[in-house]
């Protein structure tokens, strides 16, 4: 077999990939293409981080969740889609690419949303990379066999939601808001009728290095926002100590989700379709989390040097929700079928713990508290080995 790996100037025909390919790991494409949504997150965690320290609350919640959906399921169609299909010759490269340039579009209307609801520019960078998405699928249906029915499935579904994506720039008010939510039901139903006959492959350990990769990215938004309080403090004299201890305690917990995330074997979590979906629909909440947890920090330094009408304790619940729902999420898709009883007992009540963080005056300690108590369980008690069964199917 032709190694996909290496870039010839003939196409390379795009066959399903052995699921049981001995040491695949994340091609340098696929790091490279991850370099366009560390802008995105960016950009939709600073606005974030802007519109709570204003009191918009619900609006900004609201503009992040709808935002964030856009950087999170086009990131997740294209890495389903390289587990399975990745060749990596010039079409390969070139169609990436261009989705690469519908991030860096969606990326730059993310502030119209927050600002004004407009999402024009937004829709328009997302149409882009499912476009994009669409080329690759229709290719990869020429030389699929059993799977031929599948990808020409998820090619209309996705080519049919995008008509559908655009007949929300003729709308305005609630509307756009509904529409939104019809339509990104639309997206997720793509996989499951894609799928429900004809199934793709997966490469279990490829694809869940590549959440991991993800998940480090976010996390990084995190380190960025500790190494903000330091920066803030050597400007606010007056707010030194909280701000060097936010700082302090940022790392901690950083550390921490790094540390539950990766404690348990994650290619067991997608064992058959079922659980496949559940693994990579539920880390929408788990990115989103890990993308708010750094707009929390840039909070609490907004409440801690006063340039927020936030009270301290709303400041708090900025950091502590992402937490604990990052947490949370973790444990449902992959700690609780590798762990024992104690494991599954401490994580999703230490998620609940560290929501009682506001309610003391030391800043964020507390949660630091309970999240190094989880990281010492997970220490003492190592992860369940179970065998793994799988079906050949797949989502995203």
């Amino acid at each position: 077999m032709t190694s996909p790996t290496m870039t010839r100037s003939r196409l390379i025909p795009m066959r399903p990939r052995d699921p049981h390919e001995p040491g695949r790991t994340a091609s340098s494409l696929e790091l490279f293409f991850d370099l366009v949504f560390v802008v995105a997150v960016s950009v939709a965690a600073s606005q974030l981080h802007h519109a709570l320290s204003d009191k918009h609350i619900v609006d900004g919640l609201g503009s992040y969740a709808m935002v964030f959906f856009a950087i999170w399921w086009a990131w997740m169609n294209f890495t389903w889609f390289a587990t399975s299909f990745a060749t990596d010759d010039w079409l390969y490269r070139l169609l990436t690419i261009l989705q690469m340039s519908g991030v860096l579009v969606l990326a730059a209307g993310i502030e119209q949303v927050f600002a004004d609801r407009d999402f024009t520019v937004v829709v328009f960078g997302y149409v882009v990379m499912r476009v994009a998405m669409i080329a690759q699928w229709l290719r990869a249906s020429h030389r699929t066999g059993e799977s031929r029915q599948a990808t020409l499935r998820y090619a209309g579904g996705i080519a049919i939601v995008q008509v559908l994506w655009l007949t929300t720039l003729a709308m305005s008010g609630t509307v756009v808001v509904v529409a939104w939510c019809v339509f990104v039901l639309a997206e997720l139903a793509v996989p499951v009728v894609a799928e429900r006959r004809w199934t793709t492959p997966w490469h279990p350990h490829h694809i869940t290095e590549r959440y991991g990769l993800f998940t480090l990215i976010l996390l990084g938004e995190s380190l960025l926002a500790s190494a903000n309080a330091i920066i803030e403090a050597v400007h606010d004299h007056e707010s030194l100590g909280p701000l060097i201890a936010l700082s302090v305690l940022t790392l901690v917990v950083t550390a921490a989700m790094w540390w539950i995330y990766f404690w348990p074997p994650h290619h067991t979590a997608i064992r058959t379709f079922a659980s496949s979906l559940r693994y990579g629909y539920v880390h929408y909440f788990v990115f989103a989390a890990a993308g708010a947890f750094s707009a929390g920090i840039e909070v609490e330094i907004d409440s801690i040097t006063h340039h927020t009408e936030l009270s301290e304790v709303a400041a708090s619940y900025t950091v502590t929700i992402p937490i604990a729902i990052f947490v949370f999420g973790i444990w449902w898709i992959a700690i609780r079928d590798n762990a024992d009883r104690t494991v599954n007992i401490v994580v999703p009540l230490g998620a609940g713990l560290v929501l009682l963080d506001p309610l003391i005056p030391v800043p964020f300690a507390l949660t630091a508290v309970f999240m190094a108590l989880i990281v010492a369980t997970l220490v003492i008690h190592p992860p369940v080995q179970r065998s793994v069964q799988r079906s050949g199917q797949r989502s995203g």
